[in-house]
C-alpha cells in the first residue's frame, strides 16, 4: 500500500514475507498466491507492498539471470504487488524448526554476508516499480555481541567500505539507488541507537543507515523521539522501519505463568528489564538474559520487554501488554512532522507459527487475515497521523 505524506513524500506500507519459509523460486510464487493476493483483497487495495524475503540461495540465482529477475518482477505485477524493500537479515532456513543463534550468521565480519547483500541489491533494483525513488535492504546489526574484538570490528568495517562500493556499482549499472540498513538488536554489537551511533558513523550516508524495528527499540527501552534525534545527530538516516511490537509484562513475578506460555524453541526471545535504560549496557546480565526462559530462570527485575513479535491487532492478554505505546510514540515522532521520517515501512510479525497454540492461526487462510488485520492496523494508525491513501486512476485505494 501507498499512503501521501503531507509534505509530499509517497510511504510504502508493506508485510514482511520471513514469516513464510520457501526458499526456492517456485515456493516463493506459490505463497505469493497463498498469502499475498489474499491479503490483498482483503484490504480492498489494488496493490499491495512486500518487505520480500529471499534466502541466499535463491537471491544469488536471481542475482546471476536477468531472465529470472524479470520473471519474479512480471509475476509479482500481474497479482498487484510491489517491491520496494527486501529483508536481508536472515541468510537463510528462517522457519526451521531452531533458529536461535544461526540468523547472525554470517555476519559482516564474512564474504558471505556481503556478497549475499550484494545480490539482494542487484536483484531489488530490477523489481523496484518505475516511480519508485529508491529501494532498501535491512540486514543485521554487525554480528552477535559475542566474540567481538578489534580484529573483527576492522574487519567489520572493511566489508562495510566494499557494501558502498558495491550499491554505488549496483546504482551506476542500473541508475536505481538501493540504501542498507543496519537493524539495532538486543544482544548484537549494536543493539541500542547509542550503540549505532557510536559504531556506524563515519559509513557512506548516501547508501547506508539504519533500519529501526520498533518491537527493538522499545526492547531497548529507548524513548523514540530521543533515538531519533540520536541517529540525526550521528548523522545515520532511518532508511527503513520495521513496524512491530513486542510483549511487556509489568509485573514478571505474578505473570510468570502466563509468560511461561511464550517460550519456544525455535527463535531467541531476548529479554530486557527497565534497568538497561538510562544508559547501562543494556545486555548487562543483571537486568537481561538472552532468551525469556533464561530471564525466568533469573528472576530478572521488572518490568520486563521480550524480543517476541505479536500481532499488532491483537496484544497478549492480561497480565501480559504489548509495547504498542512505544511503537505509537515512534510513528509520531517519524511521521506527525513536516515531512516523512522514513519512506518504507514493513509489518514485521515473522513470530505467527509459534505463538501459544490458542493465538497461533490453524490455517494458511487464518494466517492471511491475520497478516491483513495488522496491515489494516498500522494503515490506520499512519492515517491517523494525517497520511492519506494514493490513489490510482482508477480511484482505489493503493
Amino acid at each position: 500500500m501507498r499512503l501521501r505524506h503531507a509534505g509530499g513524500d509517497t510511504v510504502h506500507l508493506g508485510y514482511c514475507t520471513n514469516v513464510h519459509p520457501a526458499e526456492e523460486l517456485a515456493g516463493i510464487l506459490a505463497q505469493l498466491d497463498t498469502y499475498a493476493v489474499p491479503v490483498r483483497a482483503a484490504l480492498g487495495a489494488d496493490l499491495l507492498g512486500l518487505g520480500l524475503w529471499l534466502a541466499a540461495p535463491v537471491a544469488a540465482e536471481l542475482a546471476a539471470d536477468p531472465a529470472l529477475r524479470r520473471r519474479l518482477r512480471a509475476e509479482l505485477d500481474a497479482r498487484g504487488l510491489e517491491v520496494v524493500t527486501l529483508n536481508g537479515f536472515p541468510y537463510a532456513a528462517f522457519q526451521a524448526p531452531v533458529v536461535k543463534h544461526d540468523v547472525y550468521r554470517p555476519d559482516w565480519t564474512t564474504e558471505q554476508r556481503l556478497a549475499y547483500t550484494l545480490d539482494l541489491a542487484r536483484v531489488l533494483a530490477d523489481l523496484l516499480p518505475d516511480d519508485a525513488a529508491r529501494g532498501s535492504i535491512s540486514t543485521l546489526p554487525l554480528a552477535w555481541r559475542q566474540p567481538w574484538d578489534d580484529e573483527r570490528a576492522d574487519a567489520a568495517r572493511r566489508r562495510l567500505d566494499q557494501l558502498a562500493a558495491g550499491l554505488a556499482a549496483v546504482q551506476r549499472d542500473t541508475g536505481r539507488q538501493v540504501r542498507v540498513g543496519f537493524e539495532p538488536e538486543p544482544g548484537c554489537v549494536v543493539e541500542s541507537t547509542g550503540q549505532a551511533a557510536a559504531l556506524l558513523s563515519g559509513m557512506d550516508t548516501e547508501r547506508l543507515g539504519v533500519c529501526l524495528d520498533l518491537a527493538h527499540l522499545a526492547c531497548a527501552w529507548e524513548e523514540p523521539a530521543a533515538a531519533l534525534a540520536r541517529l540525526e545527530s550521528a548523522g545515520l538516516p532511518v532508511v527503513k522501519v520495521q513496524v512491530s511490537a513486542a510483549v511487556e509484562a509489568a509485573d514478571p513475578t505474578g505473570g510468570a505463568d502466563a509468560l511461561r506460555r511464550w517460550v519456544e524453541p525455535r527463535f531467541l526471545h531476548q529479554t530486557r528489564g527497565a534497568g538497561c535504560a538510562g544508559g547501562v549496557d543494556p545486555a548487562d546480565p543483571a537486568y537481561a538474559a538472552d532468551d525469556l526462559d533464561e530471564a525466568l530462570d533469573a528472576a530478572l527485575p521488572g518490568p520486563w520487554r521480550v524480543h517476541y513479535h505479536v500481532p499488532l491487532h491483537a496484544p497478549p492478554e492480561e497480565p501480559l501488554g504489548s509495547t504498542l505505546p512505544v511503537l505509537r510514540a515512534a510513528l509520531a515522532a517519524l511521521y506527525a512532522g513536516p515531512a516523512a521520517g522514513c519512506d518504507h515501512l514493513d509489518v514485521e510479525t515473522y513470530t505467527w507459527g509459534v505463538l501459544p497454540a490458542a493465538r497461533r492461526p490453524g490455517t494458511d487462510a487464518e494466517l492471511a487475515t491475520g497478516i491483513a488485520a495488522e496491515l489494516a492496523f498500522a494503515r490506520d494508525e499512519l492515517v491517523g497521523l494525517g497520511l492519506t491513501p494514493e490513489l490510482t486512476t482508477a480511484g482505489v485505494a493503493r
